[in-house]
């Protein structure tokens, strides 16, 4: 009975993507505010049409995971600035609000 390693690399380095992106959306609304979300759109945007291109079902999986993760995260720097209004996170005594 073979093993088949690719669904559960899948789901690990989702899981790990998803945990960096976590941090990156904190430091970026710490930072620069919300205004970096369109990078976040570049990325989320290119990734997805790469990943239509990218002939490897395990790697055109990955890039769109990373994609869809990066569009994600454009609502997460949005809520990220309410948690800080909410006083739930740090704002940056540097930059105005």
């Amino acid at each position: 009975m073979p093993i088949y390693l690719q669904g559960p690399l899948l789901g690990l380095a989702t899981f790990l993507i998803i945990g960096l992106f976590h941090p990156i959306v904190i430091k970026t609304e710490y930072y620069f505010g919300t205004r970096p979300w369109w990078i976040f759109l570049l990325v989320g945007v290119g990734g997805a049409v790469a990943a239509l291109f990218i002939e490897s079902i395990f790697w055109s999986a990955l890039v769109a995971i990373v994609a869809f993760s990066s569009l994600w995260s454009i609502k997460e720097l949005f809520e990220q600035r309410e948690r800080v209004r909410k006083g739930w996170f740090p704002k940056n005594p540097r930059r105005k609000y």
